[in-house]
C-alpha cells in the first residue's frame, strides 16, 4: 500500500519501549502510515509512555494538551489526527486518561499493540474512543509482522513481564507476569535482522536473564544456551542483553561471557542499594554481598567486563547508615556506567504506603553525593582506555560534519574523524580504533588504517 499518511511516535522510557515503538510502526505500515519526525501535521500520533520515571503522568498530560491544539487545527481543515496513548501509563491509568482527555482516540497497554489495525478501524468508523488494557491470552509476538532491520544495531525482544514484584515497581502490573518467546522464533527473527544488515543485536526483556523459552523438542532454553546458538549466525558480530536481575545470573550465562567473544564485555545489572535492610524492604531477594560475589565470578570469567547498574536513593526507611552502605558497595565494585534516581512513589505499589518516607532535601543530598562518585568512576573508566586500541562497530554519521559514530565493546559512544567518501567503507564495520581522548560520555579515536577502508 502507498504510504501517504504520517505517523509520529514519541517514546519515553526503557529500550523495551523503543522496541515496542518500532513494532507499532511495523504493524500500521500496511495501513499506509509512514514514520514522521514531527507531530505537526501527522495523521496519527502515538505517545508510548513509561511509568517508571517521576512525574510520568504530568509529562503525558502536558504533551496531550499540545496535541489537542494540533488535533483541533487539523479538524478545522476537515482533516483528522488520531491521538493515541500507549505503554505503561496507559495500562495503569487508562480510565483516568479517558476521563481527563476525552479527545484521545486510543488508549492501549503494552500487550495489545498488535491489535492496532482493529483499533484504528474502530476509531475511523466513529464508534468512539478505544480503551484496550487487557492481557490477551494469545502472545502478541505471534501476531506481529516480521521485524525489519533499520540499521547496524537492532533490538530483539525475547522476554517480557516480571515475577519479582519489587515493592517500588509497577512492571508486573503494567507488563504482566514473565513470558518468554520460543527459541525458534527468536533465532528466526535474529537471522532476518542480520540478513537485513544488522550486525549487533541486543536482546531485551524486563528481566531478560529470566528467559526460559521452550524449544520444539520440549527442552527448556535459558539465556546462556540461546546466546551459544545465536553466536552461530553468519555475519552477526555482536550480542548484548538488558535488563538483568542478579538472582537470574546462572553459571551457563556466566560461561557464555567466558566463551563467546561476540557477547560484549558489558553488563547492566541493577543492584538498587548496598544496604541489606533496604534490599529486603525492596523485595530484591538478594543481599549486597551476593552481588559482590556475583561480580567476582563474572570478572573471573571475563576479566575485561565492564559493569553498569541502577540505584534508588531515599527509599522509605533509608537511614544514613543504609546510604553509606550503598556508597561503600559502589566503591567496592567500581562501575563503568550507572543510572541513579531519587525514590518516587508509584500508586498501587507496596512501597508507596511504607513509612517513613524520606524528605526531598535528604534525597537530593544523597543523590548528588552518589552521582558524584559514579561520575568519577565513569570518567576514570573512560580515561583508562586512552592510548588503547579497541574495536568499534560503526553505525552512522556523528553529530558534527566529518565524524562517524560507533559503539565500543563497553557501550560507550565512540567517534572518529573521516571524510564522507570513506563512510560507505566504514559504517557497518567493526574496526580497530586507537582512543586518543576520553570525554564524560564518549570516546574519540583514530582509525587504525586497514586496506579495505583506506
Amino acid at each position: 500500500m502507498k504510504q501517504d499518511k504520517k505517523l509520529h511516535i514519541k517514546t519515553w522510557g526503557c529500550q523495551m519501549n523503543v522496541y515496542d515503538s518500532g513494532r507499532m510502526a511495523d504493524v500500521v505500515a500496511p495501513l499506509g502510515y509512514a514514520p514522521s519526525d514531527e507531530a505537526e501535521g501527522a495523521d496519527m500520533v502515538i505517545l508510548n509512555t513509561c511509568h517508571i520515571r517521576e512525574k510520568a503522568t504530568d509529562k503525558l498530560f502536558s504533551e496531550l494538551g499540545r496535541l489537542r491544539v494540533m488535533q483541533e487545527e487539523k479538524a478545522a481543515k476537515g482533516e483528522r489526527m488520531i491521538v493515541a496513548v500507549a505503554g505503561c501509563v496507559a495500562q495503569a491509568e487508562g480510565a483516568e486518561i479517558q476521563r481527563r482527555a476525552p479527545y484521545v482516540d486510543m488508549i492501549f497497554g503494552p500487550q495489545t499493540y498488535h491489535q492496532l489495525p482493529e483499533m484504528i478501524a474502530r476509531v475511523t468508523r466513529e464508534t468512539g474512543g478505544v480503551l484496550n488494557t487487557e492481557f490477551p491470552a494469545e502472545p502478541k509476538f505471534d501476531a506481529l509482522p516480521r521485524q525489519r532491520a533499520s540499521g547496524v544495531s537492532a533490538f530483539l525482544s525475547v522476554q517480557e513481564g516480571c515475577d519479582k514484584f519489587c515493592t517500588y515497581c509497577v512492571v508486573p502490573y503494567t507488563r504482566g507476569v514473565e513470558y518468554s518467546r520460543s527459541p525458534e522464533a527468536i533465532i528466526a527473527e535474529a537471522e532476518n535482522l542480520v540478513a537485513g544488515g544488522a550486525r549487533e543485536i541486543t536482546l531485551l526483556g524486563q528481566n531478560v536473564n529470566a528467559f526460559h523459552g521452550e524449544g520444539k523438542d520440549g527442552a527448556l532454553w535459558k539465556l546462556g544456551r540461546l546466546f551459544y546458538r545465536l553466536a552461530e549466525i553468519p555475519n552477526l558480530k555482536r550480542l548484548r542483553y538488558m535488563t538483568s536481575h542478579p538472582g537470574d545470573m546462572d553459571d551457563e550465562l556466566i560461561a557464555a561471557h567466558r566463551d563467546l567473544p561476540m557477547l560484549m564485555p558489558f553488563l547492566h545489572l541493577p543492584v538498587q542499594s548496598g544496604s541489606d535492610a533496604i534490599l529486603e524492604a525492596m523485595n530484591r531477594k538478594h543481599k549486597a554481598d551476593d552481588y559482590r560475589r556475583l561480580i567476582e565470578k563474572l570478572r573471573a570469567a571475563r576479566p575485561d567486563i565492564a559493569v553498569s547498574s541502577d540505584f534508588i536513593v531515599g527509599f522509605p526507611g533509608e537511614t544514613n547508615a543504609d546510604f553509606a552502605a550503598t556508597i561503600q558497595l559502589v566503591r567496592d565494585i567500581g562501575f563503568a556506567q550507572a543510572f541513579s534516581f531519587k525514590y518516587s512513589r508509584r500508586p498501587g505499589t507496596p512501597a508507596a504506603a511504607m513509612i517513613p518516607q524520606i524528605a526531598e532535601d535528604v534525597k537530593d543530598a544523597r543523590l548528588q553525593e552518589l552521582q558524584g562518585l559514579l561520575r568519577d568512576q565513569q570518567t576514570a573508566f573512560n580515561q583508562s582506555l586512552v592510548g588503547k586500541t579497541i574495536q568499534v562497530l560503526f553505525d552512522d554519521d556523528g553529530r558534527h560534519e566529518g565524524q562517524i559514530f560507533g559503539r565500543s565493546p563497553f557501550m560507550q559512544s565512540a567517534y572518529i574523524d573521516a571524510p564522507a567518501a570513506a563512510r560507505p567503507r566504514i559504517v557497518g564495520q567493526e574496526l580497530d580504533v586507537t582512543i586518543t581522548e576520553a570525554r564524560p560520555n564518549s570516546l574519540k579515536g583514530e582509525l587504525v588504517i586497514q586496506k579495505d577502508v583506506a
